[in-house]
């Protein structure tokens, strides 16, 4: 058997980072895409062709059902594993029409489970049947229609990105010094000071924490402590520890402890 080409599919950056770390374990499994929407989950899957998606349903404006609504018509449908908050009740609706599915935060013991059934899925040559069930589930699904779908992915994605500063001006004697905030590593207050981190080198920005959370996009942004602010995109390595705390490490090799109260930031990877 090959790899098992692999795009996955969650609006929550922390989430992806997460089954990622955990499916790099795995290596016949080689992820080809991480999506973090549904419109781009449908183009990547139609162009890339994965056997295999991690599908998550709740995804704001074009959730996971409406991808699978999307792809009703193509000639190869992959494999699909959700990943869901929904409990088991809701699960047993859908249970039987996806080769597997996925409880959050996701259990490393229960991902394996999934990916063995995957290899089996693949190996008895079985996708073609699974997918015929997932296809019936989709067709049964009242709204939104196939046509309205259409036009959702034809139009246009809205940036909000405007509402978030791309970089952080810094003054100092006279200097301002512009920083770009995708280089941010992270961001720790002392007093009505923030000192900002970007590699080796350290800015001091008269700010509240309050006002800087403002100005930064919480989906790349998240507080671990009252005082930090950390760049998920600069995690390299989750550490919890068995009296419950967990320590992040990030790119540049800093390890920051994430507070008890800030925890459901990285439950996803516990």
């Amino acid at each position: 058997m090959g790899k098992i080409r692999t795009i996955l599919v969650d609006d929550e950056p922390l989430a992806l980072r997460g089954l990622k770390i955990r499916l790099d374990k795995f290596d016949d499994v080689e992820i080809i895409g991480t999506c973090s929407n549904g419109r781009e989950a449908v183009k990547s899957i139609k162009e890339m062709k994965p056997d295999l998606v991690f599908l998550d349903i709740q995804m704001p404006g074009f959730d996971g059902f409406s991808v699978l609504r999307s792809l009703v018509g193509e000639a190869e449908i992959p494999l699909v594993v959700f990943v869901t908050a929904f409990d088991q009740y809701a699960l047993d609706a859908f249970e039987a029409h996806a080769l597997d599915y996925l409880l959050k935060p996701v259990d490393e013991d229960r991902l394996a489970e999934a990916i063995t059934r995957v290899r089996e899925a693949i190996s008895q040559r079985v996708a073609i049947e699974q997918n015929a069930k997932l296809v019936e589930l989709i067709e049964g699904m009242d709204e939104p229609s196939k046509e309205a779908l259409t036009a959702i992915l034809e139009k246009p994605v809205e940036s909000h990105d405007d509402r978030f500063d791309p970089h952080l001006r810094i003054k100092d004697r006279g200097h301002i010094t512009i920083v770009s905030v995708a280089d941010v590593e992270y961001i720790d207050a002392a007093g009505d000071y923030m000192c900002i981190h970007v590699g080796e080198k350290t800015h001091i920005l008269r700010e509240t924490m309050k006002t800087m959370e403002k100005r930064l996009d919480p989906k790349i942004f998240q507080r671990i402590h009252r005082s930090t602010i950390v760049n998920l995109d600069k995690v390299r390595e989750v550490k919890p520890h068995s009296n419950g705390e967990c320590f992040l490490t990030l790119e540049g090799g800093t390890e920051l402890k994430v507070s008890r109260s800030y925890k459901d930031v990285v439950g996803r990877f516990l």
